[in-house]
């Protein structure tokens, strides 16, 4: 099973940007596809971007479509998620999660590995 840390999350003025990082361990991410989510306080976890495993697929939530990009670094075994003029409601707890499979898929129950998240605060 692959483990999946997050990191670059933090607190930003809206209108600012950020990059999160997802570095893997334990396998290589060429067998999955991967994928960011985020959880705000008192909501469901909800899917924000996917790739598939070569990185030619990519699939957004149209809360992220045109601010988000998804790309990955296979030969670091990292994923990223850019995130341009973050708004407030873009405060959320991010995940990072790996497929169970190599197709770029869209609800959590495609994702089989969790890390821990990184907290991402948008100010307004």
């Amino acid at each position: 099973q692959v483990q999946l840390v997050e990191s670059g999350g933090g607190l930003v003025q809206a209108g600012g940007s950020l990059r999160l990082s997802c570095a893997a361990s334990g396998r290589t991410i060429t067998s999955y596809a991967m994928g960011w989510f985020r959880q705000a306080p008192g909501k469901e976890r909800e899917f924000v971007a996917t790739i598939n495993w070569s990185g030619d697929t990519t699939y957004y939530a149209d809360s992220a479509k045109g601010r988000f990009t998804i790309s990955r670094d296979n030969s670091k075994n990292t994923v990223y998620l850019q995130m341009y003029s973050l708004k407030p409601e873009d405060t959320a707890l991010y995940y990072c999660a790996a497929a169970r499979g190599l197709a770029a898929v869209t609800s959590l129950a495609g994702f089989a590995s969790w890390g821990q998240g990184t907290q991402v605060t948008v100010s307004s």
